[in-house]
């Protein structure tokens, strides 16, 4: 009889886990343990202190970045997943229909083509834009991260649509409800999940960009990513660590919610 194959037990497979694991991670844990150093050199410990988390809190620069981060993070996700939500019912409560393939091959584009490709693509249609209306807002970045964001809102949600059953759907309408009524009372309920979701993905998307972020800002709108290479590229200080830090927690929390929802909705 043919034996199963487990991956956990071929030979050296635990190894080179460990050795990849400490790899993605050593990094981040010292990163986060020299945030708390109280001396203003980077590689030297001088003791345990939140100075530099504090120097962060203060410093309106930062401030001003985090905030701008977070606004265009909000509406960015807010618009993909609306945007998304009503692309997945479009292309799943009909028939199959010539188009369908290359329609969903369009949606999913930003994760198949890389990322400063679409960057300059950006850059050159926005550039234009500016020049011929002499608008230069956070609209641009606003527009930018919906895009790349729309792909990470629509495939949870078309996941779970193509996952519920049609028949409660189908004896709403047996029971006289319009389609605005069997979408609100019946299909919303069971599709907020993945909503949520797609809408949190998107957000820690939007809080993590920098390539496309700084091909199409203008100047005096750094984000915190752009904010942070920018002073990197300067003078590097441990508050950068604290930084660093702060968003480190903040997306693992929003990734641990999605992680979360996801399992719930299944």
């Amino acid at each position: 009889m043919r034996s199963q194959f487990d991956i956990r037990s071929q030979p050296g497979f635990g190894v080179i886990a460990l050795i990849t694991f400490f790899a993605l991670y050593l990094p981040m844990a010292t990163l986060v343990a020299y945030s708390f150093n109280g001396a203003d050199s980077l590689s030297v410990w001088e003791g345990f202190s939140l100075r530099w988390f504090v120097s962060a809190s203060q410093n309106e620069a930062v401030q001003d970045a985090a905030i701008r981060s977070l606004v265009i993070a909000v509406w960015a996700a807010t618009i993909a997943t609306t945007a998304a939500t009503m692309a997945a019912l479009a292309m799943t409560r009909t028939r199959p229909y010539r188009g369908l393939t290359f329609k969903y091959a369009l949606i999913n584009q930003p994760l198949m083509v890389p990322e400063i490709v679409t960057a300059v693509a950006l850059l050159i249609v926005f550039s234009r834009i500016k020049v011929w209306t002499g608008y230069s807002g956070l609209g641009f970045l606003i527009a930018a991260h919906t895009a790349f964001c729309l792909p990470f809102a629509y495939l949870p949600i078309r996941a779970r649509l193509e996952s519920m059953d049609l028949t409660l759907e189908r004896a709403a309408a047996d029971l006289y409800a319009t389609p605005w009524q069997a979408f609100r009372h019946v299909t919303l309920p069971l599709l907020r999940p993945a909503i949520i979701a797609g809408f949190m993905l998107s957000l820690v998307i939007s809080l993590d960009d920098v390539v496309i972020t700084e091909f199409v800002k203008s100047g005096g709108q750094d984000t915190l990513p752009t904010y942070m290479l920018g002073q990197i590229r300067r003078e590097t200080t441990p508050e950068i660590n604290a930084i660093a830090t702060i968003f480190l927690v903040l997306s693992t929390i929003l990734v641990v919610i999605f992680f979360f929802i996801n399992r719930r909705k299944q």
